[in-house]
């Protein structure tokens, strides 16, 4: 039985045990520090399966010892419910938060994108992470959510806390879980009151299905910790990845048609997930590449490895900006796919394209990026950058 996680490798690089089991032990048990074992999956068509298939249950974590990195079980929310609570959960949110809503929000988001990267031009030096992707991501989500933006630091805070695994202490997680409960639920009741134009309003006037403000807080606190935490990451790890091999941040300034396709490269090779998916439990034995998986067992998708599964992606290894089709699983798959896929798409192509369009010569500046240690999510705290001649952006 192998010890999971995996030493982390440095920066943004993959574990290199992953491909290892992905060519020789495809589906093998591992240990958490917590919790039963595992059985981790590795292979694209394997973790496709596990993600979506209904022999796979989320909600069955509620009721085990969950294989896990943190002492306390913090299984629950939308993440850990299964059809049909689940679907009619997501229902409420999809009815609101739809591909025509998000595409409301791009002239705001470039905006922003453009007000945020002529500081970092005027400055000539700034920290990807501070002067842009967290103000950035962190003033879309609150305008989104009608959450108002003198709150965004305790908003922060909380949805750090939600993906920490030994950043901070149990007590800690659990104080800022229920001070962003305590903050959302008074939110709902308000908007209940007195609507206005967010998400939270939409969301309460397109319910149908009698969802309980209890279950809109769950369904909040999860766009809050998605739509802020993972997408501020992803922004400095997309530019880390680009601008330390710099052929190809010049590939993309030479060719700025490229940045959707660039995007959907980068969400398939940045390893964001330190620890795997959420365990799924296996309903009646299920076989994966070959091997039996009891019924009752709990299985873990490696969806970092699977993103870099030859059997899908020519040159795995490679980042192909132009790669198309590209069937990556950075979002997930199936039922628990990402709700709020299309707005980090967005935020992403925009801050992306403002950034190849008005910073060209950008670089990697000194010192070195520092790390995150202890989280959910793989990317850097710090991430200085030059920001070089600045362009105007048309």
């Amino acid at each position: 039985m192998h010890t999971f996680p995996f030493p982390q490798a440095p920066r943004l690089d993959l574990e290199p045990e992953y491909l290892r089991l992905q060519r020789d032990e495809p589906v093998c048990l591992v240990r958490f520090p917590y919790g039963e074992p595992a059985w981790l999956v590795t292979r694209h068509a394997d973790a496709r399966t596990v993600l979506a298939d209904p022999r796979f249950s989320r909600a069955e974590s509620l009721r085990r010892d969950v294989p896990r990195v943190t002492e306390v079980n913090f299984a629950g929310g939308i993440v850990a419910m299964d059809p049909p609570e689940h679907t009619r959960l997501r229902a409420t949110c999809l009815h609101a938060f739809t591909a025509r809503t998000v595409a409301q929000l791009r002239e705001r988001a470039t905006a922003l994108a453009v007000e945020l990267v002529d500081a970092a031009a005027a400055s000539g030096t700034f920290d990807a992470v501070a002067d842009l992707a967290v103000p950035y991501t962190l003033r879309m989500i609150c305008e989104l959510l009608g959450v108002p933006y003198a709150d965004s630091d305790r908003f922060r805070g909380w949805a750090e806390a939600g993906l920490a695994t030994t950043a901070i202490t149990e007590a800690e997680r659990l104080d800022a879980t229920g001070r962003m409960w305590e903050y959302i639920a008074d939110l709902i009741a308000r908007r209940r009151v007195e609507p206005a134009a967010d998400l939270i309003s939409a969301m309460l006037a397109a319910d149908e299905r009698g969802v309980r403000d209890e279950e809109l807080v769950v369904i909040v606190m999860a766009a809050l910790v998605a739509g802020y935490e993972t997408t501020s990451t992803q922004l400095p790890n997309f530019l880390y990845l680009l601008l330390s091999r710099r052929d190809r941040w010049e590939e993309l300034v030479a060719k700025p048609e490229l940045v959707d396709t660039a995007v959907e490269e980068l969400l398939r090779f940045a390893p964001l997930e330190a620890n795997g998916a959420s365990p799924r439990y296996t309903k009646v034995d299920v076989v994966l590449s070959g091997t039996r998986i009891p019924a009752g067992a709990a299985v873990v998708a490696a969806t970092v490895a699977a993103n870099r599964d030859p059997r899908v992606f020519a040159d795995p290894q490679a980042l192909d900006l132009a790669r198309d089709p590209n069937p990556h699983l950075g979002f997930g798959f199936g039922a628990h796919f990402c709700l709020g896929a299309p707005l980090a798409r967005l935020e992403l192509r925009v801050a992306l394209g403002v950034l190849v369009a008005a910073l060209p010569e950008m670089r990697l500046g000194p010192p070195e990026p520092r790390w995150k240690t202890g989280m959910l999510v793989r990317g850097p705290v710090t991430l200085p950058l030059e920001a070089g001649r600045r362009c105007d952006v048309t």
